[in-house]
């Protein structure tokens, strides 16, 4: 099954990651949380342009992916999961939960160190979030995750069939939470036990600091819980909360340029 999956890694990724999108997208059509304030082709146009643009420099910059990296890391016995024997599923679960983590973790660092916040505020600039936000991030903050994903595989040494696996649910998690999407109480309250709900992760991209440095969490929502960041609901209700940032210009009418130089042009720091 392992081998499977890794010699059809990119197709399961390209379905996976087009067949979340495809039916959140359809999802929030039909149950809206929030009403829309700007055009939506538009902004997909925007944020999906920005994701397969750095998948292309990804491609062009980093010779050896995580997967591949996990597989050379197997090879030469690098990393604690390779050197202690485990059973396949625990190992596995293990490397996944720790690889969360350590999302979760550059995602606080992201927000509290002042120049990695100014790339990552390209993605709290979006006013309206839907599904395509959770695909909207600076070329240099991808590289710079990626650049850390090797590091803890080498550190790590998960199996390669986890790093894959992690990085669909990690996609697929980041376009679900993201998503406009009127989820019934209690299935959001079951969720979120679990994992990271859209209504859960909206209040973080609203510009109110207290609120922006909550809920961090891309998937698993208990690390907010046991680090004290988790914040249950908005100040405002979630239909009329603000969302983006207010030290940032709307970006309707400038597209990529704009959306990749913003680091440069912010009007200030989170503060």
């Amino acid at each position: 099954m392992a081998d499977w999956l890794l010699s059809n890694e990119q197709t399961i990724r390209l379905v996976s990651y087009a067949g979340v999108m495809g039916i959140m997208l359809l999802l929030e059509a039909v149950f809206a949380r929030r009403n829309r304030t700007a055009p939506r082709l538009h902004r997909w146009i925007n944020n999906l342009g920005i994701a397969a643009l750095n998948s292309v420099l990804l491609g062009l910059l980093v010779p050896v992916l995580a997967v591949g990296m996990a597989m050379i890391a197997a090879d030469r016995g690098w990393g604690l999961f390779n050197l202690v024997a485990l059973p396949v599923w625990i190992e596995v679960t293990l490397a996944i939960i720790l690889l969360d983590f350590a999302i979760w973790a550059q995602h606080v660092i992201f927000h509290k160190v002042p120049p990695l916040w100014r790339l990552h505020a390209m993605h709290h600039v979006d006013r309206d979030l839907d599904a395509t936000s959770g695909v909207r991030f600076h070329p240099v903050e991808i590289l710079l995750s990626m650049l850390l994903k090797l590091g803890l595989v080498i550190l790590i040494g998960p199996a390669a069939v986890a790093v894959m696996l992690f990085e669909v649910i990690l996609n697929a998690s980041a376009i679900f939470n993201h998503a406009n999407l009127r989820l019934p109480r209690t299935v959001d309250a079951v969720l979120r036990t679990v994992i990271v709900t859209p209504d859960m992760h909206r209040i973080h991209h609203s510009p109110n600091v207290i609120e922006t440095d909550s809920n961090y969490g891309f998937w698993l929502s208990f690390w907010d819980r046991l680090w004290g960041t988790y914040r249950a609901q908005p100040l405002q209700d979630h239909e009329n909360m603000t969302l983006g940032l207010d030290e940032a210009p709307e970006l309707d009418d400038t597209l990529y340029l704009k959306m990749v130089t913003l680091p440069l042009w912010l009007g200030r720091d989170k503060g």
